[in-house]
């Protein structure tokens, strides 16, 4: 059978460090895109199917595949209609359910987990925050990126739980090539995590952004990463933090095939031809996160084509390479800003050319350049809060801290005194609309504190970008 059974019995607290290689190989799972409820694909479609010649024999189990829609940027949701094994079309995840039901997941960063990492536990995929009754979720199989083509390499595969503040090793039930599959027991940030005897080899990605704005010069970030979702996720929320900094950068991704194998803890670097200016000059690669690993810098004063070379830095050996053309590096970028059509949602699925228009979201909505208003706009009337208020999603009191800038104390003196839920978020709006500057707390106010936050579901933007719409014809 594709699976085998995992012999880890008990439950225990994290130990990490282990010897890995990485194998540069399949296809990056491909970005959001927003479907009214999920949808079967055809057969043929198989995006997480590996590319890897060494474990291309393995047969992995097929599931029915169904596109999430997206109600934020990183928050996913599938309509199930029936009982049944569904894999996600966007993330690899494979749910099983005992009958209708509706979940909704969102990836995570492992910059916030692996602390909890000790011992020889490394991560061998995505981690994964599922909201769902998990009487009727049944299990859950997370996608891995290990190759297990070697039959000699003892794999030991359990899953990270994060309960309570508390990471705990958790059996898994079995895997195969491509799945680590888990029998839910309740539902908090779950992933994959694995011990093997010796090093191991994981498919990944190479990921290539340029940046734009320069006429006469051409500059690029290149990425090695593990071809699962957190570690994408990482790379782009790095390329949104370059692209929201006030030095006026701005990243787009260049699509290349990402074909290569990695070891860790081995130097490689990245040449060029025609010769460019490349730092730093070499990078002791590893399977950490993100943030950890870094990025080559690639700058150009010639015009394409480039051909760049990832060499092992003591053998010379080269292990992919790509070659970026005159058409990649063209890119026509809208200055001014879209205004918003009446009665439209906010499209769900952001690709890495709009992101380049992104401004950087403040807190409390105030100073931003973007919109400087000749007249102090009038404050959103009771109605209007009551408005955003219904559509504001289950992780209000997330948005109510980080965006509207109100405190852990506010949430607890509004939950003493009100329990309608849709009353304690319009409470929270309306204690935001009091405490801002005369002037402040208007519809563009609000706006630009929710926008760019990856908890606000697309509901509250497309509201408030139709009371913009209506205020502005009127």
């Amino acid at each position: 059978t594709p699976f085998h059974n995992n012999h880890n019995n008990e439950t225990e607290i994290l130990r990490s460090n282990l010897n890995v290689k990485l194998l540069i190989n399949a296809p990056v799972f491909p970005d959001s895109d927003t479907r009214p409820r999920a949808e079967p694909h055809t057969a043929s479609a198989e995006p997480l199917q590996s590319c890897c010649e060494k474990c291309r024999a393995l047969k992995n189990p097929k599931f029915e595949l169904v596109t999430p829609r997206k109600i934020s940027r990183d928050r996913l949701q599938l309509q199930l209609d029936a009982e049944g094994v569904y894999e996600c079309s966007d993330t690899g995840l494979v749910f099983e359910v005992s009958q209708r039901v509706k979940i909704t997941y969102c990836v995570l960063s492992w910059s916030k987990f692996s602390t909890y990492l000790t011992g020889s536990w490394k991560f061998a995929g995505p981690i994964f925050d599922v909201d769902c009754d998990p009487s009727i979720l049944k299990s859950v199989q997370f996608p891995h990126s290990l190759c297990l083509a070697d039959k000699d390499n003892e794999v030991k595969f359990s899953v990270l739980h994060v309960k309570n503040s508390r990471g705990l090793i958790e059996p898994s039930a079995d895997h195969s090539g491509s799945h680590v599959r888990w029998n839910v027991s309740s539902l908090s940030p779950v992933g994959p995590i694995v011990q093997t005897s010796k090093s191991a080899e994981h498919h990944g990605v190479v990921q290539v952004f340029k940046e734009v704005g320069h006429e006469n010069s051409f500059s690029f970030r290149v990425y090695l990463a593990g071809n699962n979702c957190s570690d994408i996720k990482d790379i782009r929320r790095a390329v949104r933090r370059a692209n929201n900094c006030k030095n006026n950068k701005r990243y787009i991704q260049v699509d290349k095939p990402p074909t290569c194998m990695l070891e860790e803890n081995r130097r490689y670097r990245l040449i060029s031809e025609p010769m460019g200016h490349i730092t730093p000059e070499d990078m002791l690669f590893s399977p950490v996160i993100v943030e950890v690993k870094g990025y080559f810098e690639v700058f150009f004063e010639e015009s394409p084509p480039f051909k760049l070379s990832l060499t092992d830095a003591d053998s010379g050996h080269t292990v992919w390479t790509a070659t970026i053309r005159e058409g990649d590096c063209v890119h026509h970028l809208d200055e001014n800003p879209r205004k918003p059509s009446k009665g439209r949602k906010r499209q769900s699925s952001t690709s890495e050319e709009e992101l380049c228009h992104k401004r950087s979201k403040k807190a409390r909505g105030i100073d931003e350049p973007d919109c400087n208003a000749t007249a102090a706009a009038p404050d959103l009337t009771d109605q209007q809060l009551m408005q955003v208020a219904k559509r504001m999603g289950r992780e209000w009191k997330v948005v109510a801290i980080s965006c509207l800038g109100l405190s852990k104390q506010d949430l607890e003196e509004m939950e003493a005194a009100e329990e309608s839920v849709t009353m304690l978020k319009f409470n929270m709006l309306e204690r935001w609309r009091r405490r801002q500057p005369k002037g402040r707390a208007g519809i563009q106010d609000l706006h630009k504190c929710l926008k760019d936050n990856d908890d606000v579901p697309n509901e509250v933007i497309a509201v408030l970008d139709e009371m913009l719409q209506n205020n502005s014809t009127t």
